[in-house]
């Protein structure tokens, strides 16, 4: 037991092995070389330094004092001569030469190269591990014996002791072989676990990280689009007003001038009268009877009428104010401008609007950049199916499901003909397969020059004469709008209907003279130029 307690007194309270070249510090206190040496520069950052053993503060890195009575002690009590050995953990039985140890023998507690390990190895008493800086850690803290079980219902390593005697009686244990096994099983899976949500969140990340790289390039186009747009509008306000001013300055200009002349009319009148009013005084102040008489007859002197008085009268009668009925028609101009601005800024064009021929009436002829319809007298007998109309329409193959978008119709010597918008679900045979007369579409009709807009059935006539061969459509399909313009300059509001779309909404044409074409247009609904 003594040799026992003695044996610890040799093991170094850093690396809790054998001393190798044993020194002391000024506390007393015994060390490896090479562990105070490490130990001590971990605190050269901080500047003070501490013994590890009883935490004495040195201001200065202490000197290590090298301990000969402890190294001889060693080497007497060991009985072999101590090599001071710097490789870290070596083998327990390489003395002469010491090799890093490959292997640690828990039955034996030693360390063991390649050599001394083959004897170990082959007996099942003995417990391999990698080589370790303590085998302490290795042992049961209660029974001091090797941890060789898991207890499965307590979560901890225990000794054989511990399951025969100790606290984990009649626990269920396993080999620890087998219960890492196990953990590692469960730890397996759950990294691939782990593999897969990190790999989702990387996705998430890219799509974030791409939705927002496309809501920086719709930004910047939008602001774009917004700076040009009022940068339109201020340049149509400026020409506006020069021309309201003008006008303005051409009336006053013109009414100076009558006014001018009317005044210098009135002067001369004035003048006139006057002189006949001295003259007549001065008849009134004479005394000779005869001299009275004999002056001209003073009906003519005091007659107002005169020539010249009618033009004048005629020309205080005509000027007047400032015709202001000009200056409102030229105002006109600037609720269109206000009004195109509130409908339709934000819109998509049509860059892909095509028609499908697959729907299209066999009397209607499809050009071949399915842009054009155009009616025909020949019949180009396409199959019949359930999608193709019976009669003079064709629908296009996109559907808008959400959004704001335009495009424009125009047509060519053709009076008679609708345009506008269907769901797909619209019948395509009788007389309520026709867009408008049904409550599946909407439309615009011409017949002839006479214009209106239907949908289920109901006829609205428009009021005004539409000159234009070009109509604009807006969509804004979650707002429930489906507008008509006649692209006129300015461009003229037709009619917008309300609704709440309950299904996909094509683009429909239906012709019975000449041709519609559907053409483009940019992503604004501005004026045409």
């Amino acid at each position: 037991m003594a040799s026992a307690d003695v044996r610890a007194e040799l093991d170094c309270s850093i690396c809790l092995h054998t001393y190798t070249d044993p020194v002391m510090l000024r506390c007393g206190h015994n060390f490896c070389r090479v562990c105070i040496d490490r130990a001590l520069d971990t605190q050269d950052e901080s500047g003070v330094y501490t013994c590890p053993e009883c935490r004495e503060e040195f201001q200065e890195r202490p000197a290590l004092m090298r301990n000969l009575a402890l190294r001889n002690i060693m080497e007497n009590l060991l009985g072999t001569p101590h090599k001071e050995i710097e490789t870290g953990i070596c083998c327990t039985y390489c003395v002469d030469s010491p090799v890093p140890a490959v292997k640690s023998c828990l039955m034996c507690e030693a360390s063991l190269c390649a050599k001394h390990l083959r004897a170990h190895s082959k007996s099942s008493e003995h417990v391999l591990s990698d080589p370790s800086t303590s085998l302490e850690n290795r042992k049961c803290s209660v029974h001091k014996k090797i941890l060789e079980y898991y207890c499965t219902e307590d979560s901890a390593c225990i000794c054989v002791s511990c399951s025969l005697v100790g606290e984990h009686q009649g626990h269920w244990v396993e080999m620890l072989d087998k219960a890492s096994e196990k953990k590692k099983k469960k730890l397996r899976h759950v990294f691939q676990k782990l593999t897969t949500k990190r790999e989702e969140t990387e996705e998430r990340v890219q799509n974030l990280e791409e939705r927002w790289r496309k809501a920086q390039e719709k930004a910047s186009g939008e602001a774009e689009k917004v700076t040009a747009l009022f940068t339109d509008i201020r340049r149509g306000l400026d020409d506006l007003e020069k021309r309201i001013l003008s006008q303005i300055s051409r009336q006053e200009k013109d009414e100076s001038l009558s006014f001018s002349t009317l005044i210098q009319k009135l002067e001369i009148k004035k003048d006139e009268l006057s002189r006949r009013m001295r003259h007549i005084e001065e008849i009134c102040t004479m005394t000779d009877p005869l001299t009275v008489l004999q002056e001209p007859d003073t009906g003519d002197l005091c007659d107002p009428e005169e020539e010249g008085d009618e033009d004048i009268n005629r020309g205080l009668h005509d000027v007047g104010d400032l015709d202001v009925s000009v200056i409102s028609d030229k105002l006109h101009t600037l609720c269109n401008i206000i009004t195109d601005i509130r409908r339709g800024i934000y819109v998509e064009g049509p860059g892909d609007i095509l028609l499908d021929i697959n729907t299209a009436a066999n009397y209607v002829l499809i050009s071949e950049d399915l842009k054009t319809a155009t009616w025909s007298q020949n019949n180009q007998n396409r199959p019949e199916t359930a999608e193709r109309f019976q009669d003079s329409q064709v629908m296009s193959s996109r559907r808008f499901t959400s959004g704001r978008h335009y495009w424009d119709v125009e047509s060519s010597r053709s009076e008679r003909w609708i345009v506008g918008m269907c769901y797909p679900s619209i019948e395509r045979r009788g007389c309520l397969s026709y867009i408008g007369y049904n409550n599946k579409s909407w439309s615009l009709v011409r017949c002839n020059n006479q214009y209106s807009v239907r949908h289920g059935s109901k006829n609205i006539p428009l009021p005004d004469k539409i000159s234009s061969d070009r109509v604009r459509i807006c969509l804004d399909y979650e707002a429930g709008q489906l507008s008509f313009y006649e692209l006129c300059d300015p461009i003229r509001h037709l009619h917008t209907f309300t609704a709440t779309f309950t299904e996909p909404l094509h683009a429909v044409l239906c012709i019975w003279s000449g041709s519609v074409k559907i053409s483009g247009g940019s992503r604004n609904c501005e004026k045409p130029s």
